[in-house]
């Protein structure tokens, strides 16, 4: 589910997608560039920004369960007594993050230069 806060976010990476599309379209008039440059921006930012954080900020032993009422409203708590604390840095979310959007940066840049 995704909250009002990350309608900005939505928002503003959306426009840059657009930014960055229109930049490639200019610089390699490829129609099939653009639809690379879209397809790969809407994963990515879809990736980041759609998933329910909520759920997976739970224990890892407890993702094989719904969330109970109670991490809902502990969530919930969270989120309203700092912004700061609800982006909690993990690790293991951090490299797989990396290793993945890096990569997928990597092969749409060098399908995007050719």
């Amino acid at each position: 589910m995704a909250h009002v806060g990350n309608d900005g976010a939505l928002r503003s990476s959306l426009i840059w997608l657009a930014v960055v599309m229109v930049i490639v379209g200019v610089c390699t008039q490829s129609l099939t560039k653009i639809m690379v440059t879209y397809v790969v921006g809407i994963l990515g930012i879809a990736g980041i920004l759609l998933p329910d954080w909520d759920f997976f900020d739970r224990d890892f032993s407890r993702w094989c369960y719904p969330v109970t009422a109670e991490e809902r409203a502990s969530a919930v708590a969270q989120r309203q007594v700092s912004l700061l604390r609800r982006y909690r840095i993990y690790p293991v979310r951090l490299v797989v993050y990396t290793i993945i959007y890096g990569f997928a940066l990597y092969k749409w840049w060098m399908f995007v230069s050719n």
